[in-house]
């Protein structure tokens, strides 16, 4: 391969995707490699950490050697090794800096460890060429639902977020009790969208006024009370009409809160990240939202919501270039903070 401007091999095994990545100058991705997990833990209904590291030892060195091998490149090529160091599963996150470990050292490469939520905001430089900070996050995960002031590339300030259940996680909880399996974001999704939004109404839940923070334990509670209540009654279901109310519910709250951040800010730019950001309510209110504002709205394409190792890339290009590696004493942290 002829020598590119600056090559990035990026590592992402945070927890149940076994990811490997390719970038030039940290916003072109040259391949994005990711192995997911799902069939094996469906059966559980939630990832299984040993199941995860276990998978992810077998199958880390192929990913690396195919997202190599899709960008035409070899490790004479790389110039740095971005690796995921936290938050997520310990034994997960292990495998990926244990590989990412092995080949800086053996071929002298610079390391840098990647905070993974970092990753999710950076998925939007390789989308959107031009965007830059400042501007306004809204990262929203299966662990995180977050609103972050982006200062800097290396700069985060975390204006609110959730203070119980993230609102992946409220999904998977109700997607469970409806029957609908896992993961639960695509599943209510699916069912919602022949469900009507307006059928139950499910208290949404803003806190204190002008609070940025998240609470959905309590709107995933009452969902699962309802259903429960209706069936002990006696009554039909309609599965799809809950599912529809409840993402109706969640979005609400979200999309609100994002506003009064902009308010706030006085930011023209917001970013979504995230894989409940891949959901089309969410996108479509959020869209309008910003639209009737005239604030410039980023979303990752769909492939660069759930976990992937090239906004692993992006955040690592950017983190090196302002900070410098990172050594091989470098460590994973389930609960890393941004």
């Amino acid at each position: 391969m002829k020598k590119r401007r600056f090559i990035t091999l990026a590592i992402e095994t945070s927890c149940d995707e076994t990811a490997a990545a390719v970038l030039e100058d940290g916003r072109n991705a040259l391949s994005n490699v990711v192995f997911s997990q799902i069939e094996e833990h469906k059966v559980f209904g939630g990832v299984v950490p040993e199941i995860a590291s276990r998978l992810h030892l077998d199958r880390i060195n192929s990913v690396i050697d195919q997202a190599l091998s899709e960008a035409g490149a070899d490790l004479n090529d790389v110039d740095l090794i971005g690796v995921t160091q936290g938050p997520g599963l310990v034994g997960a996150l292990l495998v990926g800096l244990a590989a990412a470990k092995g080949i800086a050292w053996a071929a002298e490469k610079p390391i840098v460890g990647v905070q993974h939520i970092q990753g999710h905001i950076s998925a939007n430089y390789i989308e959107h060429k031009d965007l830059a900070p400042p501007f306004l996050a809204l990262v929203v995960s299966g662990g995180h639902t977050s609103i972050v002031d982006v200062k800097g590339y290396n700069e985060f300030e975390i204006l609110g977020s959730t203070r119980d259940d993230a609102a992946g996680e409220a999904f998977d909880k109700v997607a469970r009790v409806l029957g609908l399996g896992y993961p639960g974001g695509p599943k209510i999704e699916a069912a919602a969208k022949a469900g009507d939004p307006k059928a139950v109404m499910f208290k949404r839940v803003f806190l204190e006024k002008n609070s940025l923070d998240f609470s959905f334990s309590g709107v995933k509670t009452s969902v699962i009370n309802y259903f429960n209540a209706e069936k002990r009654s006696g009554k039909t279901v309609d599965v799809a009409d809950v599912a529809a109310s409840f993402q109706q519910s969640v979005m609400d709250v979200i999309v609100a809160k994002t506003m009064l951040a902009v308010k706030r800010t006085g930011y023209g730019k917001v970013a979504a990240a995230g894989g409940v950001a891949a959901n089309g309510l969410l996108r479509g209110m959020l869209a309008r939202a910003c639209d009737e504002r005239g604030i410039r709205l980023c979303f990752p394409p769909l492939a660069l919501c759930t976990d992937n190792a090239a906004m692993i890339g992006a955040a690592a290009y950017y983190k090196y270039r302002e900070k410098g590696p990172d050594d091989l004493t470098l460590d994973a942290f389930p609960n890393l903070v941004l």
